[in-house]
């Protein structure tokens, strides 16, 4: 653990061979055959994962890419939306598409802001940016004036009691409620509840239908987290999926299989993310002098310690006991820190107000005499996409560089939480794939110093060209 003492927990140390297998690198063969599997599962047959002693993981071409063909569409293995994000955005909490109506997602943004600003009323402060120490971004609540609408108009919005002009031209899914009866998650679909709660769910659902003390002992879990750092929901979701995938394995191999190869395999897909401690790779904020790094590093792994307390009591599982070590919670957050590609989803209220826009001057002001009103309430930031994290199993394979030949881009009909890469230039046969994981145009020393948090120094041509004599 560093300088920073002796772990509290007293899993990491009773069951310390097991944890020590779970973060080990995977063995070659057995990558290579989960990379092939999923692959071919995914019928993406223009990508292949190669593997090298300088860079490991990489991410080749099968076939030639043109510019702006369509390299990858990866599912995340693992996602949520930010905390605050849900104030401004309604989505599927499986897939992340905007769900409800243009009407729907105006009025209940609005509604909500009027209240405080908060999906439960309150205004605390709970996201990645947060003093909890991680180095991704949040959304917030946007500081629209909601109050120059009356609160019974934006009921009757969110009721569809009332309809905006052409919004018949941007239909989104119908909103499907949680099987467990909790108001906190929201589908597109039945396909997309029933597979959420198959994945992991059923073991966070604080619904009607959960028992009571473990209701109790979930809502103080999220509540800690969205007063804290909510990449701990996430950390969450990565643990329920694997233990629910442990349990359908026992069930399929019954008595002739360990219980520690069983949790070995239910770990597989989590365990070929790179890992290391959360409360050793996360980059020290600015605010933080150097001399406070060891203390700092030391809070927020306290801090983590307290969020895996509050999660053992609602879900820990004596079967699958090293899942609740914090060495474990520790590189399970680091995982999301170092592999995630943000999960951003534009918004169609976005679309709804350009198209008003760019109707011919009669009907655009005809329209905007019921509009105009929910645009100014709405203010300058009237659109904000879904955002939130998530661990991509392709994408986070692919390597770094400061010239990169490819980017996440949404195109329009990328309507999902998917992770989309699409070619900048034309890509070779048995080239590498790569993208920036930074703003590669800022200085070199700047981009070094923000890639050392990834631990490695960039050696890309850009790199070799820029780096001072």
């Amino acid at each position: 653990m560093g300088g920073i003492g002796v772990s509290p927990c007293d899993l990491d140390r009773e069951f310390a061979p097991q944890i020590a297998q779970l973060v080990a690198t995977p063995p070659l063969q057995s990558a290579e055959e989960y990379y092939d599997e999923l692959i071919w599962s995914k019928k993406l047959d223009g990508i292949r994962v190669s593997y090298s002693s300088k860079h490991g993981k990489g991410v080749c071409a099968n076939r030639d890419f043109a510019e702006d063909d369509l390299v990858l569409k990866d599912q995340m293995l693992v996602g949520a939306q930010d905390s605050l994000n849900k104030i401004d955005c309604v989505v599927c909490s499986y897939c992340f598409r905007f769900i409800g109506s243009i009407e729907f997602q105006i009025g209940r943004r609005l509604y909500l802001q009027s209240l405080g600003g908060s999906v439960d009323g309150t205004t605390e402060r709970h996201c990645h940016g947060s003093d909890a120490g991680s180095s991704t971004g949040c959304s917030g609540a946007s500081s629209g004036n909601s109050n120059a609408v009356p609160q019974e108009v934006l009921m009757s919005l969110m009721d569809g009691n009332m309809s905006l002009p052409l919004t018949d031209q941007f239909c989104l899914p119908s909103v499907v409620a949680c099987p467990g009866g909790c108001e906190g998650e929201l589908y597109c679909s039945q396909s997309c509840a029933d597979s959420d709660w198959d994945s992991c769910h059923s073991l966070l659902c604080a619904g009607s239908k959960t028992e009571p003390l473990r209701k109790s002992a979930l809502q103080k879990f999220v509540g800690h987290a969205n007063g804290t750092n909510d990449i701990f929901l996430v950390a969450a979701k990565a643990i329920t999926f694997t233990l629910l995938r442990y349990r359908k394995l026992k069930r399929q191999h019954g008595s002739h299989e360990s219980s520690s190869s069983l949790l070995m395999e239910a770990w597989k897909p989590l365990s070929m993310g790179f890992k290391k401690r959360w409360w050793e790779c996360v980059a020290l904020p600015e605010d933080v002098d150097s001399s406070e790094e060891e203390l700092f590093r030391q809070q927020i792994r306290d801090l983590a310690f307290t969020s895996l307390q509050l999660l053992k009591d609602a879900i820990f599982d004596p079967e699958c006991a090293p899942l609740f070590s914090l060495d474990i919670y520790g590189h399970i957050i680091g995982m999301f820190e170092l592999n995630n590609l943000d999960l951003v989803v534009a918004s169609p209220v976005e679309d709804y107000f350009i198209h008003i826009d760019d109707l011919t001057e009669s009907e655009k002001e005809e329209a905007e005499k019921v509009t105009g009103p929910f645009l100014d309430a709405l203010g300058e930031d009237y659109s904000v996409p879904c955002e939130g994290t998530a661990f991509f199993p392709l994408q986070s394979c692919m390597n770094h560089s400061c010239c990169p030949n490819a980017k996440a881009f949404k195109r329009d009909e990328d309507k999902d939480g998917h992770a989309v890469i699409i070619a900048l230039r034309p890509i070779s046969k048995d080239k590498e794939i790569t993208i920036s994981y930074i703003d590669e145009d800022l200085p070199y020393e700047e981009r070094q110093a923000q890639l050392a948090d990834y631990g490695f120094t960039c050696t890309c041509l850009k790199c070799q060209e820029e780096r001072p004599v």
